[in-house]
């Protein structure tokens, strides 16, 4: 039990690969204030959201890991997803640009950018 304290985000990431989703947002909820500066914690939290079908507030988690993190091209990606879900083209766009700029060669970035601009 003494993990469980002294390694919250280790927990956290076991809810979420076992598949407890609601549960693992609850105990991610708790430690918002611990780790509100933490890029991998807001992925993480974000990530919860998509996956529960909730892109709305995932955005602000991406938004702010992405303020952290900049070149996380992986949050980056799913930033991305999330304005799509949301129908927010531009920033889907712009998610996609600064993939490109990050990952020159990232085909799926390119082809979806091109997908984007073509609507």
């Amino acid at each position: 039990m003494t993990g469980l304290f002294s390694y919250p985000k280790r927990h956290l990431k076991k809810l979420v690969k076992n598949g407890d989703y609601s549960e693992a947002l609850e105990f991610g909820k708790s430690l918002e204030e611990k780790f509100s500066n933490d890029p991998d914690y807001m992925f993480m939290m974000g990530s919860i959201y998509f996956i529960l079908e909730d892109a709305k507030r995932a955005i602000p988690y991406f938004e702010k890991a992405a303020q952290m993190a900049p070149d996380d091209v992986e949050t980056l990606t799913l930033k991305t997803n999330v304005h799509l879900a949301l129908q927010q083209k531009d920033e889907a766009i712009d998610c996609c640009k600064r993939i490109i700029k990050l990952q020159p060669e990232n085909y799926e970035a390119h082809g979806l950018l091109e997908k984007l601009e073509s609507l």
